[in-house]
This record gives structure tokens, sequence and C-alpha cells, in this order.
């Protein structure tokens, strides 16, 4: 069951659009929403390689301190005035109605993720930036380091009412698929047409796409099937995804390493890329 959501935020710009498409999905699903500001630790914010003597230290600590006060204000302002406008209720509320939490934890957010993320349903990102080597980490984190479904978030994008009601599933047999189809069962469930995409080679050992559909039927999901072709599967697989109006993408990530797929260009890491929609994804 879709009941806990995790949305790690920081000073980037982004808490409006993955806090956006979370609530969309708690008050789908009656889910709550746990926000965590990720507060950098003071020593993170000296000047690195700049020798200092111990009374310019504490100084600067204690600015450095003064400030990480006043951005965790002014950013958990920000984000209770994002939770009333989203729906999301703080007092706790009766059951299958929407809430939101606030904590805050000291580190980096890729360590933030990686403890927070083990015990929830889903995690929710925004899109990594890797020309300004911002969210790499951190996707690699709540993939290999919590284990868990996550929800990435491109741009500025806000979700609509059409968010998660056409989703459209790529299969290609793969043990991550497989896993990225058991984690967003109630999702799928939800949505009012379900899509799934393949093409190419199945994984060795991998069930076709009709078996998926008799999976998904047999939980009350009516699938169809969609057939694409293209040298580039990542490529394609959006394309296809954009021409049949597809609102969420379903699919696994790095079927090899992650480290492998950054090295050569994998097909994971060009969906990641190149996607202009909300994908969720899982290893």
């Amino acid at each position: 069951m879709l009941k806990s959501i995790l949305v790690p935020v920081r000073g980037d710009g982004m808490a409006a659009t993955v806090l956006a498409h979370a609530a969309q999905l708690a008050k789908q699903h009656g889910a709550q929403v746990n926000v965590v500001h990720c507060r950098v630790q003071p020593n993170d914010l000296l000047p690195q390689g700049v020798p200092l003597n111990d009374f310019a230290r504490k100084v600067m600590l204690e600015q450095a301190v003064e400030l990480a006060n006043r951005q965790e204000d002014h950013l958990r302002g920000i984000l209770h005035h994002l939770a009333r406008e989203f729906g999301l209720s703080e007092d706790g509320g009766e059951a299958g109605i929407a809430t939101c939490t606030f904590a805050e934890e000291p580190g980096r957010m890729a360590d933030v993720v990686r403890h927070a993320g083990r015990l929830t349903d889903l995690i929710v990102l925004p899109k990594p930036q890797r020309e300004n080597n911002l969210g790499p980490t951190s996707l690699k984190s709540a993939l290999y380091g919590a284990g868990r479904p996550v929800l990435i978030c491109p741009g500025q994008l806000q979700p609509d009412a059409t968010f998660a009601q056409h989703v459209a599933v790529g299969w290609n047999g793969s043990l991550p698929a497989a896993r990225a189809v058991a984690s967003s069962l109630d999702i799928v469930h939800a949505a009012q047409r379900v899509s799934i995409l393949t093409g190419g080679k199945l994984q060795p050992h991998g069930p076709t796409s009709e078996e998926l559909a008799a999976y998904y039927a047999i939980r009350g999901i009516t699938a169809e099937i969609v057939h694409f072709d293209g040298k580039d599967p990542a490529t394609a697989l959006l394309a296809t995804c954009k021409s049949i109006g597809a609102s969420l993408l379903v699919t696994g990530a790095y079927s090899h390493s992650h480290e492998t797929e950054m090295l050569f260009g994998g097909n994971t890491q060009r969906i990641v890329d190149g996607t202009e929609m909300p994908v969720l994804m899982a290893h």
C-alpha cells in the first residue's frame, strides 16, 4: 500500500515541484508525505583550502550556524505554505486523509535519503541536473542505498488532474522492471488507463508483455500492449509515451551497475536525462 512518501528537500528551488507531485499521489491514496530538509553542516560552509586560526574559525562557524538557521526558518515557512496550497493536512487528521510532516536532518542529501528512505513506500526527487552535478548521487542513494522506488520530477513541471491517470509501463522482462511493476501496483491500480510499452529483446528468462498483462488482469487492472521500435530504446520509449499521451512512466532502473551505465551511457541514464514527464523507477 502507498501510505508513506518521502520528500527530501534542500535550497535548490525544486521543493514546490517535488512536493506538488507527492501531494497529488498522497491525496489519491490517503498517504502521508514526510518532508525532510537536508541541512548543510556548518563545517561544509567554511572555505576549503584556506588556513584559519581558531578565532576566525569560531566566528565563521557561528555565522554559518546563524545562516543555516535563517535558511531553515525560511524554507520551513515556504513548505508550510505549499502544504496548504496542495491540500495536505498537518494536523494528523483521520484515516484516509492526505497528511504532511516536516523534519530536519543534518548532512548531505544522499545520506539523508539513505537513512530516511528505507522505511518509506516512495521517494520523490527532482530530475538530476548532471550539468551542475546536482542530484545523481541522491538518485543512486535512493535506488541502491535505500532500495526504494523513486519518482523523478522534471524541471518546474506541476502536476495537473491527468497526472498518473494514464500510466505507461516500460517492460523488457528484467528484474528491475519486475520490481518497478511490484512497487507501483497501487498507483497503476488507481489509473484510468494502463499501457505496457515493449520493444527490442526481452531479458533472458524474462516474462513477456502478455504475461505482464495477465499479471495485471488477476489484480483487476486492464492493460493494453503497445509495441515500439527504435535503435535507441530509451528515446523510443519516451517518444511512445508522448505519442500515446501517458502522464507517468514506470520503468526499471540500471539493469547493469550504476557506474557502468554512467560510464557507457545506458538506457536508464538516457531516460533520466531526456524525460519531460514524471518517471517512477525501481532497481
